[in-house]
């Protein structure tokens, strides 16, 4: 019986048949060529997003300069940002001056009477310019308590 012992004891492995020398590895994963990548596609990711952030400002700027002179407004023109999918409401009136109860700095009368104007605000195109004129208005709809229809104007078409 003791040799059948001795024999479990020779079958049992040892550490040195576990573990096996592969010959010499870098065990870091962070190795120089590795950080230079990181490096690298950190510098271009910061750039390519700063270059996209200003072609979406680009596509929001105002139309014309932004500065329109009340002389050279015709039929036709536009004036405010290209930007559709913000200011996706429109609404076409005759420019008028005042709000309803501190509501809009400018309203479009419409056919139908007062319950059919559309209260406007904007900081992107200065209305006063358009006074008086039949226009058409892109916008997006703002949470009024007073107005039917608040606007905040981002592009304006005169229409006569």
């Amino acid at each position: 019986m003791e040799n059948q012992g001795s024999s479990i004891q020779n079958n049992t492995p040892t550490s040195d048949q576990l573990v096996h020398n592969f010959g010499s590895f870098n065990t870091s994963i962070f190795t120089k060529k590795l950080i230079i990548v990181l490096i690298v596609a950190a510098i271009v990711g910061i750039g390519s997003g700063y270059a996209f952030s200003r072609g979406i400002a680009s596509k929001q700027e105002v139309v014309n300069g932004g500065s329109v002179s009340t002389s050279d407004i015709k039929k036709g023109m536009v004036v405010g940002s290209d930007d559709t999918e913000i200011f996706k409401d429109t609404a076409e009136g005759v420019l008028k001056a005042g709000g309803i109860d501190g509501e809009g700095a400018y309203h479009l009368e419409r056919p139908g009477g007062k319950s059919q104007n559309v209260y406007l605000t904007s900081s992107i195109v200065d209305l006063s310019k358009f006074l008086d004129l039949k226009i058409k208005v892109w916008g997006e709809t703002q949470q009024a308590k007073f107005a039917g229809w608040l606007m905040d104007v981002g592009r304006i078409e005169v229409l006569e």
